[in-house]
């Protein structure tokens, strides 16, 4: 769902400026779901999206394209803001579609913070990706072609439904469903990094051999900000393999203090 060109970086920057002009009108139970669907529409009809990221096409025209085929359908605000966005510059088709996928994404965040439940969006999404890492059998009925999308949808009913936030069940039907083209647990990840922009933060992933407590909690995540000049959101993972000490890694970067960390850069020292 990455964005690489400049061209289309900038439009999606665009886009994103005009959604939180949205959001505080907005219905917000309905604008994410509403984004969605169009994103399927636009997914399923190559037609219809190839024509309305043309880059020699007139934004004018693009736009009222999708307010005929989707007025009536969508809310007022998802229907004003897709037409916003199609007016953009796209270099290629695939480009729109991930635009409105973080658009989605991002309104369903904002819909869990005005809740005043991201936080717990952030933990339900890190949480279920590690149960299913550890479930194989869940991970194959949810992630793999044998369930139809029905019984796929129940199985996450039952499973989260009334124990995780509504956006919760939002983001992970839409990556079980249609997953785009990604795992189950980078479908996650990529949600999950959307939702920590939402609060302008950054997420880091921290392995302890044993729980930390809140006060641990609080003053690492303090250090860390100090440190990066962000807010900072833990995920904790339990891993005894860590021996002893923290492993912490923010985007690409990795912090390694336990034991286990040095012995294998002990090792690499040896052998080089």
């Amino acid at each position: 769902m990455t964005i690489t060109g400049a061209v289309g970086r900038a439009s999606l920057a665009e886009a994103r400026e005009r959604l939180e002009t949205v959001i505080p009108s907005a219905d917000l139970s309905a604008l994410g779901g509403d984004l969605f669907s169009v994103l399927r529409l636009i997914d399923r009809e190559h037609g219809l999206r190839r024509a309305v990221s043309d880059p020699a096409r007139d934004g004018s025209d693009k736009a009222a394209l999708v307010q005929g085929l989707l007025e009536g359908k969508v809310s007022a605000a998802a229907l004003e803001l897709v037409a916003d966005v199609v007016r953009l510059r796209w270099t290629k088709p695939s480009e729109l579609s991930d635009a409105v996928e973080t658009l989605a994404v991002t309104a369903e965040a904002a819909r869990a913070e005005a809740d005043g439940r991201i936080d717990d969006l952030e933990d339900e999404l890190f949480r279920f990706s590690r149960v299913i890492e550890r479930e194989p059998q869940l991970r194959g009925a949810l992630a793999g072609p044998g369930l139809p999308a029905d019984r796929k949808s129940g199985l996450l009913d039952a499973l989260l439904e009334g124990k995780v936030t509504p956006a919760t069940l939002t983001l992970v039907t839409e990556l079980v469903l249609r997953p785009r083209g990604r795992s189950l647990e980078g479908g996650l990840a990529e949600f999950g990094k959307l939702v920590a922009q939402r609060r302008q933060r950054l997420v880091a992933l921290v392995r302890s051999p044993v729980e930390l407590s809140e006060a641990q909690r609080a003053r690492l995540a303090a250090v860390l900000a100090t440190a990066y000049g962000h807010e900072v959101h833990l995920n904790i993972e339990l891993d005894p393999g860590t021996i002893g000490g923290l492993s912490i890694q923010i985007g690409d970067e990795v912090i390694d203090g336990t034991i286990a960390g040095r012995l294998d850069d002990v090792r690499r020292r040896l052998a080089s």
